[in-house]
């Protein structure tokens, strides 16, 4: 249990009073990556809002990154968030302020004080994301795979022991959803976990992992086809 980073057993994950999900159970241990998909509707990112907080777990048993989702307190959440890193499918970024003065908000909000700290970090997350010359960029100025990849940089701030990817190339086109799943792919090459939701095959392909599926109101793991 110790080397999971994430457990669910027996967990009914809701949408308000709807029920989406029955008895869930999946584990994701340190350093792995695991896919989501399903169709629309399905449940897959009333699953995601569940394991970061934004809907709470009733029924069943849930731990994330030593966080119990059984026993969490609105007041603990921004907590949990600092230890996820959360990718969003529309990007979330702050749009009356530069990719600089965007990421500072985050570490300004999570307790960071000093400035020449604060500037050495977005500089690194930026540099690893590969977007730093856009840093003085307001986020109308760059593209949306731009965009997406200050997402990810955003995610990466507090050095997060888990990356929560919900549908993140589902508003890109082919080519730059690659460019983001090699940076996705990059980051978890470096240990980190990924539990990513996503509808798209073809990344499933290029990059092969365990995959689970939402269908019926079940969540079951899919065996990858060999060629």
């Amino acid at each position: 249990m110790e080397d999971n980073i994430l457990q669910l057993s027996d967990a009914d994950i809701y949408q308000r009073e709807l029920q989406v999900l029955t008895k869930v159970n999946l584990k994701l241990a340190k350093g792995e990556f695991v896919y989501l998909i399903g169709k629309t509707g399905s449940g897959k990112s009333s699953l995601m809002k569940t394991l970061y907080g934004d809907l709470p777990l009733e029924s069943g048993l849930g731990t994330v990154v030593g966080f119990n989702l059984n026993t969490l307190k609105d007041k603990e959440i921004p907590f949990l968030r600092r230890k996820i890193g959360i990718v969003f499918q529309d990007f979330k970024l702050l749009n009356d302020r530069n990719i600089f003065e965007n990421l500072r908000f985050v570490l300004r909000a999570t307790g960071w004080k000093d400035k020449e700290n604060i500037k050495a970090k977005i500089n690194e997350v930026l540099s690893s994301v590969g977007i730093l010359e856009s840093i003085h960029k307001m986020p109308y100025q760059i593209s949306g795979g731009e965009q997406q990849r200050v997402a990810i940089a955003r995610a990466l701030l507090n050095n997060p022991d888990l990356i929560l990817a919900d549908e993140p190339t589902g508003n890109l086109d082919p080519k730059t959803s690659m460019e983001i799943m090699d940076v996705l792919h990059e980051i978890h090459q470096s240990g980190k976990s990924i539990f990513m939701a996503t509808h798209d095959y073809a990344l499933i392909l290029k990059y092969p992992h365990k995959t689970l599926k939402c269908e019926g109101s079940q969540v079951f793991e899919v065996v990858q086809k060999t060629a």
